[in-house]
């Protein structure tokens, strides 16, 4: 720490004793180096005081700062009592003035009155809308107007409160400091060291002038000479004003301006293709850092979203110290109370359902007991399988109404009750076993919360979920995890503004794009630019130049530099490097080698996947040989592995609930209905009033297919849902129609069986019949047509390939090609049939009855060349080559081309 270093030793030669001076931080994390640094030197006696600047501006006011939900809860209770027209309420009102709040704060600060603002804006838009109709209260510009009237009116008046009350804002500290600094300076007995300062605010800047001209004050600077006497450069910006204040001259030097950045470097810039990938490269660059303690060394994330990717590649790093604090919005907790107030915001347009996406992360996410853990697996195993995706109240209260907070997922009495409730909530899940993480979430958030209800309560004004919502997620997007480290050896994991006086041997800065460093144009604001510039408000530029002095002061005494950035376009990030980056390279005389790395896109595992026939599934084998369907000879047609997963290892894909009728339970859906109309015509010669009479009978008849189903009939009442009734219910009509017309046309037709059952239909796989397997399934449909039997199978695709042209020269593998697997299914049906005592005698035939081509029939299987034998013997090898050991089950991996 060199610059600390220079700053004791410059101490201790003035005074042996250093709790005569009080030292003056940008921020606190230096404390804890300045004590090492002491240490080392010996030094035995008081320590000095430690302050940062708004401390020490805080001290001389002599007032209660006010900020957050309590400057929010106050300046609401003013805003209502002056009955401004719009008359907001609290959830509108945090929609404006926490950023007016911010933007008061800025005037407070740098302008030299806040009314003089306030009322230039107001000015403004007067001359805006001069000689202009306004029309009606709904035109923004108009809108704009008031807006600024109101606040001319509004933040006086909030100032003068809280002035009686002796409470100050941030801003309103720095402007009652205005006052009270000369006489501060005066009168008060104590030496100030003001260190590593780089821009001031005008308040701090006259306090810092005041102590040094009644020679009370000290200030050390960390300058360099590229940045500073460059006017270029506006990293130097600040720097360069604060050498002309008259303070410094003969008798008192601007201390210190060094040479360090023109020295000898090693840097590296990383052009980076992905925003995590960054994180993957941090161990080749440990690798080449010197020093097994990674002592000296800083990782710095100007991404705070990276912290976690970060540390799962720090898993070997022994010494690391985490100062940045881990974002609580991006914790699984968080996420479940985001979606607990969404929650009870749709209850309230929705009390009688609940949207089963509103329900499923809070229960996935928020913390559980076994028993809550079984009623939850329970719960959604059920509405899974039903597919239910609006899940009424009196179900939900039969399959989790034991769930221990429960009363969380209903619509709350009150936002006050609510809130207790979720303080009672959170005092009880802490007793479950969390990791330490999840404590400190859950313990963050009961605070929030009782500090929310405590600050409500004495106002009595009547609080909305939606104003719950936004001052929990306000507390979400501020609030961050503190870590426990070393911050005194070993690998430093830090923010940059967490750098401030701080200098490593070893940097490594992530995202160092455009937009991240500098931020750029962001600020939220409603103070225009130019607006801005005019009172000598703080714009981006300023900001620009902030953040540029903060990156250029830590990497001049480094020696190794690694820069990374995201070189990818994606969201708000443009995939550009930093133009810090490119001034570098423009203007320093430092060798930069440029590393570019590719985040590949190619799979993992190239190669497809092989499974052994080891012993064990073999066995396996044996056991289906007992039971062999026609599915599973076309899954394994398909791809062995798939055939693997479900006929060896018994596994199945798990349910999942379907906003959005899929093509499976489309065919399911055509498939039940037509067997529940065919099943009470079974076994008797049709008639056409039959006929008549099922299609008139069709909407019942699908109401029953949707509860075999176990689907909501509400599932259908709209969208895509209701579409995809309607086309299944003109399939089936069509099926009927088509066999109507069969029966005007004077066929005969008799349905014998639906869903036909069979089973232990032996197949021999050698001459001497001694090897065998048993076909089982269930045939579709099967009927008499003018005395001949038809097996019938339905399908939801296109029928192809059922012309069969097999011999001798090709039976051996004719129905290896999966193209075939439609007539190889009809082969194995039309064996099974033939197999069958009570078909014996019968012409037989086998068909598909596409419900994509409902109105063409039944298309039947043909043999152009060939027989069911030559079929047979095709099949058969299929089963010898699943049952071969020495043949592997083999990804067949899809290959498609496009012309």
């Amino acid at each position: 720490m060199k610059f600390l270093n220079k700053i004791i030793d410059e101490l201790l030669s003035q005074n042996k004793d250093l709790s005569q001076f009080n030292i003056v931080l940008p921020g606190k994390r230096p404390i804890v180096f300045i004590r090492q640094i002491l240490e080392g030197r010996q030094y035995s006696g008081f320590l000095p005081d430690f302050y940062t600047i708004e401390e020490l501006i805080t001290k001389i006011v002599d007032q209660q700062v006010i900020d957050g939900i309590s400057l929010w809860l106050f300046a609401f209770e003013v805003y209502k009592s002056l009955n401004l027209i719009p008359n907001d309420d609290f959830s509108e009102f945090l929609k404006w003035f926490p950023t007016l709040q911010k933007d008061w704060d800025d005037i407070l600060k740098f302008s030299e009155s806040d009314e003089a603002v306030l009322q230039y804006m107001f000015d403004e838009e007067r001359i805006k809308e001069w000689a202009q109709d306004l029309g009606e209260d709904e035109v923004p510009r108009k809108k704009f107007l008031n807006f600024w009237r109101n606040m001319n009116i509004f933040l006086p008046e909030l100032k003068k409160k809280l002035h009686d009350k002796n409470w100050a804002s941030p801003g309103m500290i720095h402007e009652t400091a205005k006052n009270k600094i000369e006489n501060f300076a005066e009168n008060n007995t104590d030496t100030f060291i003001f260190c590593g300062f780089n821009a001031f605010t005008p308040i701090e800047e006259k306090l810092v002038r005041n102590l040094l001209q009644w020679n009370k004050a000290q200030c050390f600077f960390q300058a360099d000479h590229y940045y500073f006497d460059d006017e270029r450069q506006e990293a130097g910006k600040f720097l360069r004003n604060h050498q002309l204040w008259k303070e410094f001259n003969d008798s008192r030097s601007f201390q210190w301006i060094e040479d360090d950045f023109n020295q000898p470097k090693n840097i590296k810039v990383y052009e980076v293709s992905g925003n995590v990938t960054q994180t993957k490269i941090l161990p080749e660059i440990f690798s080449n850092i010197n020093n097994n303690t990674y002592t000296n060394t800083a990782v710095v994330l100007l991404d705070e979203n990276l912290l976690p990717a970060t540390l799962d590649v720090m898993q070997n790093v022994e010494n690391l110290n985490i100062t940045m604090g881990f974002p609580l919005k991006n914790l699984s907790f968080s996420n479940a109370v985001k979606q607990l107030f969404y929650l009870q915001k749709q209850l309230e347009k929705n009390k009688t359902s609940y949207y089963y996406r509103d329900l499923f992360p809070i229960l996935e996410e928020l913390p559980k007991s076994e028993q809550d853990d079984f009623i939850i697996t329970t719960f959604k195993s059920k509405i899974e399988e039903r597919n239910i995706v609006y899940i009424s109240q009196k179900l939900l209260t039969e399959l989790l109404g034991n769930l221990s907070y429960f009363n969380l997922l209903q619509k709350a009495e009150s936002e006050y009750r609510f809130l207790d409730e979720l303080i009672n909530f959170c005092q009880k899940i802490k007793w479950l076993p969390l990791d330490d993480i999840q404590y400190e979430n859950i313990s963050h958030f009961e605070n929030a919360f009782r500090l929310i209800r405590n600050q409500i309560s004495p106002y009595g004004f009547e609080i909305k979920m939606e104003t719950l919502e936004i001052l929990i997620n306000q507390h979400i997007n501020s609030e961050s995890i503190d870590f426990i480290g070393e911050p005194l050896k070993g690998l430093q994991l830090m923010g940059l503004l967490e750098t401030r006086l701080l200098n490593f041997e070893n940097v490594i800065l992530l995202s160092v794009n455009e937009g991240k460093l500098p931020l750029g144009n962001s600020q939220n604001t409603y103070i225009p630019f130019d607006i801005r510039k005019h009172f000598d408000l703080h714009t981006f530029l300023e900001n620009d130049s902030i953040y540029a002095y903060h990156f250029y002061r830590l990497i001049q005494d480094a020696k190794n530099v690694h820069l990374l950035f995201n070189a990818l376009s994606s969201g708000v990030n443009t995939g550009e490097k930093s133009r810090f980056i490119t001034q570098m390279e423009m203007e320093s005389n430092h060798h930069i080698e440029h590393i570019i790395v590719e985040n590949s896109s190619e799979p993992i595992i190239n190669n497809p996947v092989e499974i052994n026939k080891t012993e064990i599934v073999q066995q396996q084998l044996l056991k289906w040989k007992e039971k062999v369907s026609a599915s599973h000879l076309t899954s394994y047609l398909y791809n062995p592995i798939d055939f693997y997963l479900s006929k060896v290892l018994n596994t199945s894909d798990t349910d999942e609930i379907e906003e959005e009728l899929s093509i499976r339970n489309y065919g399911n859906l055509v498939h039940y209905t037509l067997q529940e109309i065919y099943e009470v015509l079974k076994g008797k010669d049709l008639k056409i009033k039959d006929l008549q009479d099922s299609i008139q009978q069709i909407d019942d008849f699908i109401d029953l297919g949707i509860e075999k189903l176990k689907h909501q009939p509400e599932f259908y009442d709209k969208g895509m849902n209701f579409i995809h009734k309607a086309i299944a219910k003109k399939v089936i009509a069509n099926i009927l129609n088509y066999d109507l017309e069969l029966l005007k046309s004077g066929n005969t037709l008799e349905i014998i069986d639906i869903e036909k059952r069979f089973e232990n239909v032996h197949f021999y796989l050698n001459e001497d019949q001694s090897d065998k397997v048993s076909f089982y399934g269930f045939i579709d449909r099967i009927d008499k047509l003018n005395g001949t039997i038809r097996i019938i199978d339905y399908k939801t695709a296109k029928t192809k390939n059922l012309t069969v042209k097999i011999d001798e020269l090709n039976q051996e593998d004719y129905f290896q090609n999966s193209d075939r697997k439609q007539a190889m299914q009809l082969c194995l049906y039309q064996f099974v049939v033939q197999s069958l005592p009570e078909f014996w005698g019968y012409p037989i035939e086998t068909g598909i009855w596409s419900f994509a081509d409902a109105k063409k029939g039944v298309v039947s299987l043909e043999f152009a060349q060939g027989n069911l034998d030559n079929a047979m013997v095709s099949i058969k090898n299929i089963i010898l080559e699943i049952l071969n050991p020495d043949i592997n089950f083999v990804e067949n991996i899809k290959t498609y081309s496009y012309n």
